[in-house]
């Protein structure tokens, strides 16, 4: 993974888990249910794009190097995995 991505990738990550810990005081001090849900829609936001870059980091290294390995079609396997359960 390029450094690059991965400290964007890190800031994803710590920026939603600064928010989970929010979340979790919300629901402790009983805050309003609306406002507790838009964060954690914007929490899978925000972990959405962090596996959004995972992936197409994956996609540009790992899977392009398997190709020119010859044995591409183990990683198309894991991609189409993926984006089995990223579509449900």
């Amino acid at each position: 993974m390029v450094k690059n991505d991965s400290k964007q990738i890190l800031n994803l990550l710590k920026t939603s888990k600064g928010q989970i810990e929010g979340i979790i005081k919300m629901v402790e001090d009983e805050r309003y249910c609306v406002d507790i849900s838009k964060q954690i829609l914007a929490v899978q936001a925000l972990l959405k794009k962090a596996n959004l870059k995972i992936i197409d980091g994956h996609i540009k290294s790992c899977v392009k190097r398997a190709f020119e390995e010859g044995h591409g079609d183990e990683k198309i396997d894991e991609i189409i995995e993926i984006i089995d359960k990223y579509a449900k």
